[in-house]
């Protein structure tokens, strides 16, 4: 079975739908690193030396491959991370190699042969 790593780097209030949508289309985990810290296009704007920026999560979801992309739109989506700049982004990458998901795979096994 290959993986794909999902990054999603989102505001901290949307984490909770980014997570429910990933999980709608088959990601069976994440790991979450609250509090980072971003800037896009626009610099944060500052208020008496005070940042104005919004605290923003990291997920990750190591997901089966044949349901990342799928998995990638739908976040997307949920987050609408191309309506609105800084609402967040999401990339996947190739994972060569993974281990400690032995008791997923059977499971994904499922899921996957119902896609295919």
């Amino acid at each position: 079975m290959h993986f794909k790593l999902i990054i999603a780097l989102v505001e901290d209030e949307k984490t909770e739908k980014i997570l429910a949508a990933a999980r709608e289309q088959g990601a069976t985990g994440v790991t979450v690193i609250t509090n980072a810290r971003g800037e896009g296009l626009e610099t944060t704007k500052t208020f008496f030396g005070l940042s104005l920026e919004t605290a923003r999560d990291v997920l990750f979801f190591l997901v089966e491959e044949h349901l990342s992309r799928k998995i990638l739109e739908h976040i997307s989506d949920i987050g609408k991370f191309d309506e609105k700049p800084g609402s967040g982004i999401a990339f996947q990458l190739d994972v060569e190699d993974a281990v400690g998901v032995a008791h997923q795979v059977q499971q994904l096994s499922e899921v996957v042969e119902e896609e295919i």
